[in-house]
């Protein structure tokens, strides 16, 4: 889910400095990691309430 006033790639470069590559797949069903794993980006593919928890460990 888009977070607006940011932009994705920023986001998701932060995302994916903050989890590692297991912590990303066991946030995501095996439709979704399939797709991340296509490119679609984190931000697309977690829900708001993860995307707040991620990002506000800052």
């Amino acid at each position: 889910m888009p977070v607006p006033g940011y932009d994705p790639d920023d986001l998701d470069s932060e995302l994916e400095g903050k989890l590692t590559d297991d912590e990303i797949r066991d946030r995501l069903n095996d439709e979704e990691y399939e797709r991340y794993e296509n490119g679609e980006s984190l931000v697309g593919l977690l829900d708001e309430d993860e995307l707040d928890d991620l990002l506000d460990d800052t």
